[in-house]
């Protein structure tokens, strides 16, 4: 069976109590990241809103930058976010998982898109869905992608009204930011923990791929032995990624088209040649192409 075909799209993921939260009290909202860096898996982006009020009961629940926490803080504080009574009335939270074959897809497209864009088009989309969904927003606050006065001038168009701050290690500086990020983190880990191959080769099968930063041996390791010739990687692999593309350059096969055979148009005192030449002709007979002519080709007239 052929595996399925790659999802280019992604949805909004919503705690329980995320409709209507805090019943219209005015709402801080802040906005992370997790695996922006990765070679491979989802780059998963989250949103979290708390009550203006509730500021004690945030920092009481222990959020930080979920780079600074120990996994097992990490999986604590999220399972209350989804369980705890209390922590569901203190803190709720939304997610876009973007899978590694839309971050490909988009990034390696005709028309490009680049991560940060993508990453914008994330925020933008978390932050819609909180207004539509009736919550109060009255700050919002957002770990920067890219120059930190540019991006907020362009949340600030889009979202008028509402006091935005972006900037550089918001996710240390601000509680609800700190808990947009555990979400997004907990939530990319669950993601490769419970990773299915959609391909069904040997290669893959019971191989580690760590964290998936290029700079992980085992990461390293598992790019280097599941590599194919023509197909190139599993849907797990970013294959916009410049570690990726060197690999392939590397150890792809070499593949022809028949459009690189053709010979290069002339050009310059060539090209004037051919239309002055002595037997006073004019211009040369139009050539036709090799895919035509190798196959006997011809142009029909009549039916």
């Amino acid at each position: 069976l052929l595996p399925k075909m790659p999802v280019f799209t992604c949805e909004t993921d919503r705690s329980e109590c995320w409709q209507g939260f805090a019943d219209g009290a005015p709402c801080v909202l802040g906005i992370d990241e997790a695996g922006r860096g990765p070679v491979l898996g989802a780059m998963v982006y989250g949103c979290a809103v708390s009550p203006v009020s509730a500021a004690e009961d945030l920092k009481e629940l222990g959020v930080a930058d979920s780079k600074a926490l120990t996994e097992e803080k990490r999986e604590q504080i999220f399972e209350k976010m989804n369980n705890d009574e209390k922590t569901k009335k203190t803190v709720a939270y939304a997610l876009r998982s973007l899978s590694p074959q839309l971050i490909s897809a988009a990034m390696l497209q005709r028309s490009k898109c680049s991560l940060n864009q993508l990453s914008h088009d994330a925020a933008i989309a978390l932050i819609r869905d909180a207004l539509d969904c009736k919550i109060n927003v009255v700050q919002i606050f957002v770990d920067t992608v890219g120059p930190k006065a540019t991006y907020q001038a362009k949340l600030e168009a889009i979202f008028p009204g509402i006091s935005i701050t972006v900037t550089e290690k918001a996710d240390a500086l601000f509680p609800v930011v700190s808990a947009a990020s555990i979400a997004a983190k907990v939530t990319r880990d669950h993601e490769l923990r419970d990773w299915k191959f959609a391909e069904t080769t040997s290669k893959v099968d019971g191989v580690k791929f760590g964290s998936g930063y290029p700079s992980d041996p085992t990461t390293k390791a598992f790019l280097a032995k599941t590599v194919d010739g023509v197909f190139g990687y599993p849907g797990l692999i970013r294959f916009s990624w410049k570690t990726v593309d060197t690999i392939l350059d590397k150890k792809g096969v070499e593949m022809k088209w028949e459009a690189d055979e053709d010979d290069a148009a002339p050009s310059g005192k060539n090209a004037l040649a051919r239309w002055t030449s002595a037997k006073g002709e004019g211009p040369p007979k139009e050539q036709r192409h090799s895919y035509f002519t190798q196959r006997k080709l011809q142009n029909v007239t009549n039916f």
